[in-house]
């Protein structure tokens, strides 16, 4: 009993000092307010739904994780990047040097500044891939590969901006 209660008050103490939150983020009491600019596409190949999708995921996350309001313009943080890289790689040779797996790679150039404490402002790039058999063409599995490679692109940045991991 005596254990429940030092658990249960410590745990009160830490989510409220607002420093620490049980969702993994470490944002500072008086940090309000977060502004995600659209993503641009730079890379040499161009997927349509690419930057719009990274936006938007990015944003819900945020807005889903953090108690952070959203704002167009002028957040106490500031995420701002773009897609510097949309590549497709064989990875696997057969026996007879034929592919056997190619993988899709994005790779993005995020700027993340904190207006307020801006010793965590920071400029860095994040990649992530997906791997699917040469027996697949690109077309047929892009969607798929496109919105689990986004989900790791998010989680990474937003562990990054948020989470200081």
């Amino acid at each position: 009993m005596k254990r429940l209660l030092y658990i249960t008050l410590v745990s009160l103490i830490l989510s409220s000092c607002g420093i620490y939150s049980f969702s993994g983020t470490s944002i500072q009491p008086d940090v309000n307010s977060i502004t995600v600019y659209n993503i641009e596409n730079r890379a040499m190949r161009i997927n349509p739904a690419l930057s719009n999708k990274l936006t938007e995921d990015l944003k819900e996350k945020y807005r889903r994780f953090t108690k952070l309001r959203l704002q167009n313009d002028g957040g106490d943080l500031l995420v701002e990047g773009q897609i510097t890289g949309y590549e497709t790689a064989s990875i696997a040779v057969t026996a007879q040097e034929v592919a056997a797996q190619n993988r899709l790679t994005v790779t993005i150039k995020i700027t993340f500044t904190n207006v307020k404490y801006p010793k965590e402002s920071f400029e860095k790039s994040f990649a992530a891939f997906e791997d699917y058999p040469s027996t697949s063409s690109l077309d047929a599995v892009e969607a798929r590969l496109v919105d689990s490679i986004v989900q790791k692109l998010v989680e990474e940045v937003f562990n990054a901006t948020v989470a200081n991991w």
